[in-house]
């Protein structure tokens, strides 16, 4: 490794855990001749992880931390002058690579446990490349991990050599269930706990997804062991003080069981271990970028992590490893853990690329490129915080918000209240916003949403010495969250006179979150829709479901509907004092279904929020047309004044169309005429908003008004509605398209007539319904000569015997016809 460090400047170290790697390979290359008079970064994913590793090996060299070993991590640090070796969290390396891009007095950045693929390491990897490649060709990378794909770092590394590291682990025994549980991941746990307990000696480790699990089982096992065994958990938010207590053995000799996170998969020894019981599960965000939102999900964890966490037991001596799975789901684990890159909200990752001065992402070199989508959503929220230009470099505004320690919109919200004299109430925010909540959870019963109330608490437990104010209001994040707040007053920030009128605690936070103002809709109190579109929901019976309209900070996206967790009221003058820049009037004239009716109004809306709305007194009457015709397509034809003489109209111009298909005849089918409804109903619709009004339409007329006036008299003339029959009577037609046309007249009236009637120039012969002198058929035929000469003399005497004083002629041919009972002498 250091021939490869000394020649190449680059190099991949993959070692087992245990093997030395955090804390003895940076001492053996402090004495580097290249790195005479310069300092080594190494970047560890957790502040927990850098303190930890750094005080480690300021103990291998017997001096106090802050000497030659010394650590840097949000709002908190322990370095000197004198100091060589500094650990850093992944964010501190970005920020300082951006204010001095060549590194100055830096020889070597190592970047620890990089299999954990967090964004902030994926990000500082390409600007150390870039910074090697163009500023500084004897800047040296190390890239060191247990668990790592090797080949994939090496190449993005410029194909540099890979030392495959052995150090010396332990043998660890690895236990399985025997079949699938049904049991929640608590319950399991605690059975491995137990069984663990009864078969093995000393200290365990146990892997829970989150604090949430963690809280559940450090309850019942409280109720269940006795107080010689210690219950320690261990996870990110917890104080310094208790994560000392899990890492290091009890001083009474206690046994402990350890509840932790991921956080103790990598970089922490901690002493004493020989027995892991792994849940199998890890709690991970996933961003979707069409949403804008963050999902956590509690999933398999990968293989990968699975060997991490079961290393722990081998640290130190032979171990056993509690797999509280099946070797099946084993066998079906992903590899790897996706990287963070392509599940993460890349807000603050576009933001430092642009101020790096990277305007494509495929600039840099990446191990994963970030994904096309969250990279265009985040320049959205950029540029809707006024921190990149509309061309996506940028703005002094911008250089402003990354300068603070704070996601984009956080810092947006700060910047906001220094100019509106609200500094002190936006540190608190941000503070509550971005640390552990200060409201503790009882089981089954979620902490209330409102951020004024824990605003007050956090004012009360100050006011009171910092003492224990109530039950459920944790003192330890009370102190961190005071301590956060304290550090951000005391940034450097940018002075302005006061030029902004102050803001609510809704206005400040709608700064913030623009996207995520909601309003109510139902009347369950507890379902909101928010400005971005997605719909949320408050738990049952939280006390802001009385709100008309929310700003939501943290929440869960969720499936269908995403669950709030932190939110605050705000009432629309707020909305329109903070975000009326963002605010739009639309005039909608739309038809609404429910009340069957052409709707005028114009909406004061902010994205998809409505927040008010009024009736338009003037619409754009074409405008009405064209919701009026929607809401015809909507209720169908069926909805128009379609009275006898239409309807004839309609059908006899359909025949012709059938008949005489080269006459160009127009096409008056549903389909079509759905299809071409604003060209042949549109112009008629004038003052028309409700379906009730329809019926002043003559669509006779409207669909006469299609044909010129020579068409027009030439369909009179092929499909007239009556036709004259012997007995010199007008007689109605009935057309249906597709068929003959109908006629019925009585058998009197049709005497002396040979050939059967015909329309359409007599390329159409009708169907003759003769009927008796009470209007009854008593033949249907299209051969009135055939009628006569075969049938009508049975007929005629079944229809003599039945009207004796009508006219029967024995010869129809010779008989005169008649309407009446007898013809006129």
């Amino acid at each position: 490794m250091r021939e490869a460090l000394t020649g190449a400047g680059r190099c991949v170290l993959s070692a087992p855990p245990g093997s030395g790697k955090t804390t003895l390979v940076p001492l053996e290359l402090l004495n580097q001749p290249w790195l005479k008079g310069q300092r080594i970064l190494m970047l560890e994913p957790r502040r927990l992880a850098a303190r930890a590793s750094a005080a480690r090996m300021a103990e291998l060299l017997n001096e106090p931390l802050g000497k030659r070993i010394g650590f840097r991590v949000r709002f908190d640090q322990q370095v000197s002058r004198h100091t060589r070796i500094e650990v850093v969290t992944e964010g501190i390396l970005t920020r300082r690579l951006q204010q001095d891009p060549e590194l100055e007095g830096v020889g070597l950045v190592i970047f620890d446990e990089f299999h954990e693929r967090s964004l902030q390491a994926d990000l500082a990897l390409a600007l150390c490349l870039d910074v090697a490649d163009g500023l500084r060709d004897d800047l040296r990378l190390l890239v060191m991990s247990a668990t790592l794909e090797v080949d994939a770092v090496s190449k993005v590394l410029g194909g540099v050599p890979v030392v495959h590291g052995h150090g010396r682990s332990y043998p660890v025994e690895t236990h399985y269930l025997s079949r699938d549980t049904e049991k929640s991941i608590p319950q399991t746990a605690l059975s491995g706990i137990h069984r663990a307990l009864n078969e093995q000696q000393g200290d365990l480790l146990v892997f829970l997804p989150g604090a949430r699990e963690i809280r559940a089982v450090a309850s019942r096992l409280e109720e269940q062991l006795s107080p010689d065994t210690l219950i320690c958990p261990l996870y990110g938010d917890l104080g310094n003080d208790l994560q000392l207590q899990a890492i290091r053995p009890d001083p009474k000799g206690r046994r402990r069981v350890v509840l932790s996170t991921s956080i103790a998969e990598t970089s922490l020894t901690i002493e004493g271990m020989n027995t892991v019981v792994d849940g199998g599960w890890s709690r991970q965000p996933r961003f979707d970028p069409n949403s804008g939102l963050t999902r956590l999900i509690t999933l398999r964890l990968s293989r990968a992590s699975a060997e991490q966490r079961a290393g722990r037991a081998g640290r130190l001596r032979p171990g056993v490893c509690y797999r509280l799975w099946t070797k099946a789901v084993q066998s079906g684990l992903n590899a790897h853990t996706p990287p963070e890159i392509q599940v993460a909200d890349l807000a603050p990752l576009v933001l430092e690329l642009a101020q790096w001065g990277v305007s494509e992402v495929d600039q840099l070199s990446w191990m994963d490129p970030p994904p096309k989508g969250a990279v265009a959503q985040a320049r959205e929220l950029l540029q809707a915080l006024e921190g990149l230009d509309k061309k996506g470099r940028i703005t002094a505004y911008g250089r402003r918000m990354l300068s603070l320690p704070l996601h984009p919109r956080l810092a947006h919200m700060l910047l906001l209240a220094v100019a509106s004299g609200q500094t002190a109430v936006a540190a608190d925010i941000a503070a509550l916003l971005s640390e552990r909540d200060i409201l503790q959870r009882s089981a089954g019963i979620p902490a209330a949403t409102d951020i004024d109330e824990r605003l007050q608490w956090l004012r009360r437990w100050r006011d009171s010495g910092r003492r224990v104010m109530a039950a459920g209001v944790d003192v330890t994040a009370c102190t961190r969250v005071d301590r956060v707040s304290r550090q951000l007053r005391r940034l450097k920030l940018q002075e302005e006179p006061k030029s902004l009128p102050p803001l609510s605690l809704g206005g400040l936070l709608a700064s913030a979150y623009p996207d995520r103002v909601a309003r109510r809709r139902g009347r369950d109190g507890h379902h909101y829709q928010m400005a971005s579109g997605r719909g949320v929901h408050l738990p049952e019976g939280d006390s802001l479901g009385r709100e008309e309209f929310l700003v939501v900070a943290h929440l869960d996206a969720g499936r269908s509907e995403g669950r709030v967790y932190l939110a605050a009221a705000i009432d629309v003058k707020q909305i329109r004092e903070s975000m009326g820049s963002c605010i739009a009037l639309i005039s909608e004239i739309v038809w609404e279904t429910r009340s069957r009716t052409v709707v005028s109004r114009q909406k004061e809306v902010l994205g998809a929020v409505v927040l008010s709305t009024r009736l338009l007194e003037s619409p754009d009457p074409e405008a009405v047309k064209d919701a009026m015709l929607e809401g015809i397509r909507t209720l169908g034809l069926k909805v128009l004044p379609w009275d006898r003489e239409s309807q004839a109209w309609r059908a006899r111009l359909m025949s012709l169309r059938g008949w005489q298909p080269e006459a160009g005849w127009p096409d008056l089918s549903d389909r079509t005429l759905l299809e071409t409804i604003d060209r042949w109903l549109a112009p008629w619709l004038q003052g028309i908003t409700r379906p009730e009004q329809l019926k002043r339409l003559n669509l006779e007329m409207i669909f006469r008004s299609g044909l010129d006036w020579e068409k027009q008299q030439r369909m009179e003339q092929l499909a007239p509605t009556h036709i004259r029959v012997p007995s010199g009577s007008y007689k109605r037609l009935e057309y249906r398209p597709g068929e003959p046309p109908v006629l019925k007249v009585k058998l009197q009236e049709m005497f002396g007539l040979a050939e059967t009637p015909t329309v359409c120039s007599g390329r159409v012969a009708l169907v003759l319904h003769l009927l008796s002198p009470a209007q009854r058929p008593i033949q249907v035929t299209r051969d009135l000569e055939g009628f006569w000469g075969r049938t009508y003399q049975e007929v005629k005497r079944e229809l003599k015997g039945r009207y004796p004083k009508h006219y029967w002629p024995d010869d129809p041919w010779e008989a005169i016809p008649t309407a009446r009972v007898r013809p006129r002498k």
